[in-house]
């Protein structure tokens, strides 16, 4: 059997390994010849290494919800900042970051790049807050037995600043370089995203720092961490949660597509206009990932409908399109009980119903139509005309936003149509075309194309 082909280093992405190991040296060297708290600098390397640890062992780690290395300890590198000179709280961050757990290969230069990324922010953010008298400001001295607050905030806050944009530096130069991402892409929104987390990882060190130099000592300076891992473990928790939700999705749309060809991309597409249509709207963003899965489930019925009729070249007779039509009905029972689709079953259940009551399965008319059905019925209309398929070829967009805007009032509720026709005025229409089969030039009666003025004319 072949052995897996290891990842090759690009130049680029070496050379700056290179240098982030060489500056992170020439960062720690003063500590030879430097007046150091050795004791001070042992505990924080150790207790840093040892909350990393966990992560790594594959006996805890399969025991154990341990949070990712995404910063959840970095209160206690950021403490070495303020309690350490430069030079020692470089070194702090090295033992933790070669502990830390590489998801890809190579992991040892990932871990390499991690030790010299983390001991460059600190000791840059230990430059920062000794330059701006911060030791003298947290206290535990003879002439100042306390913490002179707001005064020891400013450095700080400074340091936590540091610490960040060196670290947003270099993640986006090392996505530039050994990625391959465009400079822009690769920087854009590092910064932003990661201010505000490490601005709290910044209060969380300092209080550390507080509490180290207190009469309580590092055994009182330990309690921060608690809280931190714990809203960290939370978090990891949710995300968790929010990758299953996304499988679930995921595996849904994947059968549909399977079971139906012609839909194939369709229901992405459907959810991605439903978001563009509610942001028109101005609706809450809270709502927005529920409507985004109403709008990509809403056809997951259909694996309920015997596939030779999805498939059916030609027109359907009435008793097949009762059949088809009972899709939503299949679909609402499918996912009744997926709890955090909230209001996206009822979108499922009456994504077909007309605002004039002529739709089904109900027969709702105005407002009683759920307000996530009638985003996601214009969303699946304007997809259907603008998509090719095997029985009907693309539609021009303005060609679609013309018939939406003739049916606006009988089958589509008006404002749904205008937040449309206002989101692609404003971000356009760009998402690839598919066409799953060859035009076998069936009937264009199974179009999904919106027919208003008489019973529907398409395929449910």
């Amino acid at each position: 059997m072949d052995r897996p082909r290891r990842r090759t280093l690009p130049w680029g992405a070496r050379a700056v390994l290179l240098g982030a190991v060489a500056g992170a040296g020439a960062c720690a060297l003063p500590v030879v010849r430097a007046d150091v708290p050795w004791g001070a600098l042992g505990l924080l390397a150790g207790l840093y290494a040892l909350c990393e640890w966990p992560a790594r062992c594959p006996f805890l780690a399969g025991r154990l919800t341990v949070p990712s290395a995404s910063g959840c300890f970095f209160p206690v590198l950021l403490a070495a900042a303020f309690l350490l000179p430069p030079a020692a709280a470089a070194l702090v961050a090295v033992p933790g970051a070669l502990l830390t757990r590489a998801e890809q290969e190579p992991r040892s230069l990932r871990r390499l790049w991690r030790a010299a990324q983390l001991a460059l922010a600190v000791g840059a953010a230990a430059e920062a807050h000794a330059r701006l008298g911060g030791r003298a400001l947290l206290g535990g001295t003879p002439a100042a037995p306390a913490p002179d607050f707001p005064s020891v905030l400013l450095p700080a806050g400074a340091a936590a600043l540091v610490f960040c944009a060196v670290l947003a530096a270099l993640d986006g130069l090392i996505l530039w370089t050994a990625e391959r991402l465009p400079a822009r892409t690769a920087w854009r929104g590092l910064l932003l995203r990661s201010l505000g987390p490490y601005c709290v990882h910044g209060l969380a060190g300092l209080m550390m720092a507080v509490l180290w130099r207190s009469p309580y000592g590092p055994p009182a300076a330990l309690l921060v961490l608690l809280p931190m891992y714990v809203s960290c473990w939370v978090f990891a928790q949710y995300h968790r949660e929010h990758a299953a939700h996304q499988a679930t999705i995921r595996a849904l749309v994947q059968a549909v597509d399977i079971k139906d060809a012609y839909t194939r991309g369709h229901s992405e597409r459907v959810g991605l206009a439903s978001v563009l249509i509610a942001r028109e709207l101005g609706m809450d963003e809270s709502r927005l990932e529920v409507l985004r899965f109403a709008g990509i489930l809403h056809d997951v019925g259909k694996l309920g409908v015997p596939t030779r009729l999805l498939r059916k070249d030609g027109p359907l007779t009435p008793q097949e399109r009762a059949v088809i039509e009972l899709h939503p009905e299949y679909g609402h029972e499918m996912v009744r009980g997926i709890g955090f689709l909230g209001e996206a079953r009822a979108a499922i259940l009456h994504h077909h119903e007309r605002l004039d009551g002529s739709g089904y399965p109900y027969g709702l008319a105005g407002p009683q139509i759920p307000e996530f059905a009638r985003v996601v019925a214009v969303a699946d209309a304007f997809d259907a005309m603008t998509s090719t398929r095997s029985y009907s070829r693309a539609r021009p967009v303005r060609t679609a936003v013309e018939e939406l805007q003739r049916c606006a009032g009988r089958q589509f509720d008006p404002a749904m149509v205008r937040a449309l026709v206002r989101a692609l005025d404003r971000h356009g229409w760009h998402p690839a075309v598919t066409a799953d089969e060859p035009d076998r030039g069936a009937g264009g009666a199974r179009g999904n194309v919106p027919a208003c003025d008489s019973a529907p004319a398409g395929r449910p």
